[in-house]
């Protein structure tokens, strides 16, 4: 399968890396390309700079506020928005709860939300997972109670990612004990102010918080904050994981890693010559390469072949990406660390909160961010459905039950 750009979408990629270059400060592009967890106000911030061209939700129907981009723009808009080191975007807002809330809300939950997402208004978090429901989410326990016109709420969600600088979650609760768990379960966007909610932190191995535990304790929620019918949350459920999948192949950021894997092996010198100019030690980038180039036709073709709704036509190719992209950039960190030696270990903080930190001079920054991304992402082949999970699932799907 060959794939070349046409002179329209070449024009195109022009025009991003020019607006890019315009209204992106080098400051906040060094600190994010640091691979550091992002910044609420810098989220925030960059959501509202695309929002002014109308590039705040590039995956988006143009009805709901989107671009109404073809799949090969928007790849390159997040290619571009990566190896510039652009914020990141809300991806739980824009890829995950966005899109169930256009194709499943309703009309008066569109114009509620949608708007506020793409005018970067506020954080989505994704309250899934529990303690004992993690890849079988099927065994999830926070329940829901009708009372009147709201409903009750109690239950724990745990590894719920930027859950402490999001305003609203979009849940999965049980509204039903019925004796197929698959079944009674149904979604909630719940306001994370509400009485009742306390979140915990987690700090993972890379000393950084992105993690939460988020309790919820007879938290009163409106009904008609439920995302499409009582009892349905399975579907919804998987149209989002399915979706989440296919982002995580991660190929942009796998992109600005293997980039930056590159500059690390130019720079880092080895007997007699830079580390990238040793057979063996290029070899290995060259295969880490040829499976990034891989992985991304197969995203490119996965996606084209997506239904109406969005919604990946192969349960089995998103479970394919999800693998391939987490494996991979494990593999590229370790690469990265590899080529680092000891000074791979040394820590550098991440920026404060709210505060443009002090980016290190090029002298010293070399292995910013290494560790702490190589740390983070030994999760990438659990997070979004294990690995061990998705490969029991394309057994299932191809050899049968």
């Amino acid at each position: 399968m060959e794939f070349m750009l046409s002179p329209d979408d070449l024009a195109f990629r022009d025009e991003l890396r020019a607006f890019i270059a315009q209204h992106l400060p080098a400051d906040v592009a060094a600190r994010n390309r640091r691979g550091y967890p992002f910044l609420k106000d810098d989220c925030l911030w960059w959501t509202k700079v695309l929002a002014t061209r109308g590039w705040s939700a590039p995956m988006w129907p143009i009805e709901y506020g989107g671009t109404g981009w073809s799949i090969v723009r928007q790849h390159l808009f997040e290619e571009e928005c990566w190896l510039a080191g652009a914020p990141q975007l809300s991806w739980q807002g824009l890829k995950l709860a966005g899109p169930v809330i256009y194709t499943f809300g309703t009309d008066a939950q569109k114009r509620r939300f949608l708007p506020a997402i793409v005018n970067g208004e506020y954080l989505w978090a994704q309250g899934f997972s529990e303690p004992n429901a993690g890849s079988d989410l099927a065994s999830l326990r926070t329940a829901a109670v009708r009372d009147g016109d709201d409903y009750v709420v109690s239950g724990h969600k745990i590894w719920t990612s930027e859950a402490h600088m999001s305003d609203w979650l979009f849940c999965l609760v049980r509204t039903d004990g019925t004796d197929k768990p698959q079944q009674g379960i149904s979604m909630l966007l719940i306001r994370l102010d509400s009485p009742g909610i306390t979140i915990r932190p987690i700090v993972s191995i890379d000393e950084c918080h992105t993690l939460n535990e988020v309790f919820l304790d007879n938290v009163r929620v409106p009904a008609d904050q439920r995302v499409g019918e009582e009892g349905k949350g399975w579907t919804y459920a998987k149209f989002v994981l399915g979706l989440e999948r296919t982002n995580s192949a991660e190929v942009p950021r796998l992109k600005r890693g293997l980039s930056r894997l590159k500059g690390i092996a130019r720079r880092v010198p080895y007997r007699d010559r830079p580390l990238i100019e040793h057979p063996a030690f290029a070899l290995r980038i060259a295969q880490a390469e040829i499976d990034l180039l891989a992985l991304q036709m197969t995203v490119w073709r996965t996606i084209a072949a997506e239904g109406d709704d969005g919604a990946p036509a192969s349960p089995v190719a998103a479970s394919i990406l999800k693998i391939r992209g987490g494996e991979l950039l494990q593999k590229i960190g370790e690469l990265s660390a590899e080529a680092l030696g000891n000074s791979a270990v040394e820590f550098y903080p991440e920026p404060p909160t709210g505060a443009t930190a002090p980016v290190p001079g090029s002298g010293e920054d070399l292995g910013a961010g290494v560790f702490a991304d190589l740390a983070y992402r030994r999760a990438a082949t659990i997070y979004g459905g294990s690995n061990d999970i998705q490969r029991n699932l394309i057994a299932r799907s191809l050899l049968g039950s």
